[in-house]
């Protein structure tokens, strides 16, 4: 099965987010990373922008790592 792309050629991540709570004005609950099965919990809105966005650069890293080892 292919991965699917953006049109710019990079991988897209597929996250799921389930938000338990809502307290002090942000969200807490969990994110299900579902291309690598990974679950991370958050406490904050800002945090879990911030798991999915080390999510996506750790991704990234580690298929340029691929890239480079097979040339």
């Amino acid at each position: 099965m292919k991965k699917q792309r953006h049109r710019n050629g990079k991988n897209k991540g597929t996250f799921i987010i389930k938000v338990e709570e809502c307290q002090r004005g942000t969200w807490q609950g969990k994110v299900v990373w579902a291309d690598e099965e990974t679950t991370e919990h958050f406490r904050s809105a800002l945090e879990l922008l911030q798991l999915v966005d080390e999510a996506l650069n750790a991704a990234k890293d580690s298929s340029e790592l691929a890239k480079k080892g097979s040339a």
